[in-house]
C-alpha cells in the first residue's frame, strides 16, 4: 500500500485544498468523512485506490507550482470565519430561498410522472430546516467564542469561560450536524440519480438539479473548512491556553 493511501483524507485536502476538486469528481467524502484513510474512503465510494492516489499525486505536483488563494490552514480564525459567513453562510440561505418556489414550480408541472421529485423536496426541506438552525448557532454562539479566544491568545491574556464549558462541546454537536447534512446530500443524489434530468426535461427542471448540484458542492467546502480547519484550530488554541 502506497504512504498516500494510508494518509487521512483530511490530512491530504489540509496540505493541498485543491484536492477537493479531485475529491469531488471521484465522489470521495472530503468533508464529514475526512477521519478516513485515503484507502478506507475509495472503498466506501467503490473507486481505485491507486487510481486515486495517482490523481492525489498528480495534485500535489501541479500545487508546487504558485497558485493564487489563501491557506486557511494558517490564517487568522477570524478571517476564516469571517470567509465562511459571507460566502458559504450566504450563498447557503440564498440558495434555499430559491430553491423553495422552484420546486413547487417543477413538482407542479412533472411530479405526476417524477414521484422522486416529492422525496427530493422532503429531504431537502429536513436538510433547509436543520441548516437555518445551524448556521444560526454557529454565528450566534460558536463563532463569537472562536474569535474572543483568538483575541485573547493575540493579547497574551486568559480567555474567558465558555458558556458552554468547552468549545469541544458545541463543535461535537456542530460536526453531529455535518453528518446530518451529508447523509441528506447523499440521498437527494440517489434519488435524482446523480441529478441527471430526465429526457425533455424542461429548462427549471434542469435548473433545479444543477442549483441542487451546487449547494452539494458549496456545502463540501463549507463543511471541510469547518470540520477539517476551523474546529481543529479552535480545539488546539483553546487547549494552549488552559
Amino acid at each position: 500500500m502506497s504512504a498516500i493511501a494510508e494518509r487521512t483524507v483530511r490530512e491530504l485536502v489540509v496540505e493541498n485544498p485543491e484536492l477537493t476538486r479531485v475529491f469531488e469528481r471521484l465522489g470521495i467524502d472530503y468533508c464529514c468523512g475526512g477521519g478516513k484513510s485515503l484507502e478506507e474512503a475509495c472503498r466506501a465510494a467503490g473507486v481505485p485506490v491507486d487510481s486515486a492516489a495517482a490523481s492525489v499525486g498528480a495534485a500535489a505536483e501541479a500545487a508546487r507550482t504558485p497558485r493564487q488563494g489563501r491557506d486557511w490552514s494558517s490564517a487568522p480564525l477570524a478571517d476564516l470565519i469571517d470567509h465562511i459567513k459571507s460566502t458559504h453562510h450566504e450563498f447557503t440561505r440564498s440558495e434555499i430561498a430559491r430553491l423553495e418556489p422552484l420546486f413547487g414550480k417543477v413538482i407542479a408541472a412533472h411530479g405526476k410522472n417524477h414521484a422522486e421529485l416529492a422525496q427530493i423536496r422532503d429531504v431537502f426541506d429536513g436538510l433547509a430546516d436543520e441548516l437555518a438552525m445551524h448556521l444560526m448557532k454557529e454565528e450566534m454562539m460558536l463563532f463569537p467564542y472562536i474569535e474572543r479566544l483568538e483575541e485573547a491568545a493575540l493579547e497574551h491574556r486568559p480567555a474567558m469561560p465558555a458558556p458552554f464549558g468547552t468549545v469541544g462541546n458545541p463543535v461535537r454537536m456542530m460536526m453531529q450536524e455535518h453528518d446530518s447534512a451529508g447523509e441528506a446530500l447523499r440521498t437527494m443524489r440517489r434519488l435524482s440519480d446523480g441529478y441527471a434530468a430526465p429526457g425533455g426535461a424542461c429548462i427549471s427542471y434542469q435548473t433545479l438539479y444543477r442549483a441542487l448540484e451546487g449547494l452539494e458542492a458549496d456545502l463540501h467546502q463549507h463543511i471541510h473548512l469547518e470540520n477539517n480547519i476551523l474546529f481543529p484550530r479552535a480545539i488546539e488554541l483553546e487547549r494552549a491556553q488552559a
